[in-house]
């Protein structure tokens, strides 16, 4: 909670805690420290939100109303100069002039291709033909992934008065949110919000008597990965199996239905109001000379701070996981982050002061995706990380390219058994030349980005692999088939804990003496070690 105009802020709050905030805050003036964030133990209070690293290093555009309206009502919206940029452009831009701002602003999709969006639009414009379409891509379907999700929750109207600008500019008619079926909070507001912009004259015929119409529908996906690819998506659309297709012809000229087609995801949407009001060179004021504005990342994993953070382009790693994300959870070491998502690269410790933006990102063997960012600690494995988003691929792979559908399963074998120990020298190379081939000859980015977890790895983490080859040891103590569990009979106390809850009985000794494990009982489970309060119990 934030008290205004002071800025105070409150965290944790309960129902019980209501009545005494009340009372000493709202009524006698007097803050209440107990209730405020305290960054860490022994430490004061920090009563205003703006002293929060995690706060004031952000800077919101996208997010800008995020917990500020209620999203279900159109009004306080436009009570912060919503639908105002659709307003001026309508009255007092044509269609170039609206495609010159965007094109101006520097703003690239924030899907993951990073294309220029004014260039994309341009393109869709000059195509030839009656009948084209605008749609935005809510399927988001990255693990640990909510950016979109949360857009279109808070605020939805921003995404609707984008795709209207972006429509104008066009010149569409029609348009189509492609949202994901397990999101139905934002699809119940999505719905919400359109009905009050077609009542309120902001979408559907002649808006604000411009003469000009669009509409809006809504189609819930299946939650299949590959329709993160545009003509995935739009075989979706169309009730077909949702494969890529060779390019060209392109979307803006051949898309849905055949008609010249944009399509853009939903933080892409959402930024265009901002931009059309505050003009480009505001927007591109923001960012790296080759990647403007701000980026909104979803922060997860092994770090104390998790959550959505919105950043200017160019920010560090080591901003965002340490001033921001609070640094890692009970003092272990920093170890990598793997950002975009599935098909994303590891970035290690060593780089940690890379600024983030597109080319730098691809330069270190990364890509910028959606926005997702996982981070890692010293207990992490870097081959198991390969070997997770490999079987994480190949199940969404559409399996229409024999090189994906074969090699990224390829691949995954060849990682799991080095997880499991079985791995040989040769099955390095083997892993390099299968993702070269991979890389080259898949028709979407799916494809074309899924050896990057495995080649991101094997470059910085290459002592891992042959631990896990030649010594047939986990240095993260992750992998079981390397790994077994010990009791060190001079940290345990006897309290049996591990014993009652192990589930194959493997552990024994007398009560209040030291406790052993049956090494051909246990299943590795670290069930033990988890139960153990005196960090007894040891991985070798």
């Amino acid at each position: 909670m934030i008290v205004q105009p002071e800025g105070i802020f409150y965290q944790m709050l309960t129902v019980e805690n209501i009545p005494n905030l009340v009372e000493e805050h709202l009524v006698k003036g007097r803050p209440v420290d107990k209730l405020m964030y305290v960054p860490s133990k022994g430490k004061p209070p920090i009563p205003k939100l703006s002293d929060i690293a995690f706060f004031s290093k952000q800077r919101l555009v996208v997010l800008k109303n995020r917990g500020l309206i209620d999203p279900e009502k159109i009004d306080e919206y436009i009570a912060r100069d919503g639908y105002q940029a659709l307003a001026k452009a309508l009255t007092s831009m044509d269609s170039e002039q609206v495609i010159e701002q965007v094109k101006g602003s520097g703003l690239r999709g924030r899907g993951g291709a990073g294309f220029s969006t004014g260039l994309k639009w341009e393109l869709t414009r000059k195509s030839s033909g009656n009948g084209k379409y605008i749609i935005c891509n809510a399927d988001e379907g990255d693990p640990g992934a909510f950016m979109d999700r949360s857009i279109i929750e808070s605020d939805p109207h921003s995404v609707l008065e984008g795709m209207v600008i972006g429509a104008y500019a066009i010149g569409a008619a029609e348009g189509c949110i492609y949202i994901r079926e397990e999101y139905p909070l934002a699809t119940k507001r999505l719905h919400i919000a359109i009905d009050q912009a077609r009542e309120y004259g902001l979408l559907g015929e002649d808006i604000l008597g411009s003469g000009f119409s669009f509409d809006i529908t809504v189609h819930r996906g299946a939650g299949a990965f590959v329709c993160g690819e545009e003509t995935s998506l739009i075989g979706s659309l169309q009730g077909q199996t949702p494969e890529p297709r060779i390019r060209p012809p392109f979307p803006a000229q051949s898309g849905l239905w055949g008609k010249p087609t944009n399509i853009n995801n939903v933080e892409t949407w959402a930024n265009i109001p901002t931009i059309i009001n505050r003009g480009a060179e505001w927007f591109a004021s923001i960012g790296t000379e080759s990647s403007k504005g701000t980026k909104v990342f979803s922060v997860v994993g092994k770090v104390n701070n998790t959550g959505l953070v919105e950043v200017p382009m160019g920010m560090t790693m080591r901003e965002i996981v340490f001033d921001i994300g609070g640094g890692i959870p009970g003092g272990k070491k920093f170890k990598a982050v793997q950002t975009g998502g599935p098909s994303g690269g590891c970035i290690p410790e060593s780089l940690v002061d890379l600024p983030i933006d597109y080319e730098r990102l691809m330069e270190v063997g990364s890509i910028m995706g959606s926005g997702g960012l996982i981070v890692m600690d010293e207990e992490t494995c870097m081959v198991d990380v390969a070997r997770y988003f490999l079987d994480f691929l190949r199940s969404e792979s559409c399996g229409k390219c024999t090189t994906c559908r074969e090699g990224i399963a390829a691949m995954h074998d060849i990682v799991a058994d080095i997880c499991n120990g079985k791995g040989e020298p040769e099955n390095i190379g083997l892993l390099e030349e299968l993702a070269e081939a991979i890389k080259d000859a898949s028709l979407c980015a799916l494809g074309g980005t899924a050896p990057n977890p495995v080649l991101s790895t094997l470059r910085y983490f290459r002592d891992e692999y042959d631990a896990h080859i030649k010594d047939k040891k986990c240095p993260a103590g992750v992998c079981r088939a390397l790994i077994s569990y010990r009791i060190d009979p001079e940290k345990c106390k006897g309290c049996m804990l591990c014993g009652k809850h192990c589930p194959e009985k493997a552990i024994g000794g007398e009560p209040k003496g030291p406790q052993t494990i049956d090494l051909e009982k246990c299943i590795k489970c670290g069930v033990c070690r988890e139960s153990c309060k005196f960090e007894a119990v040891l991985i070798e």
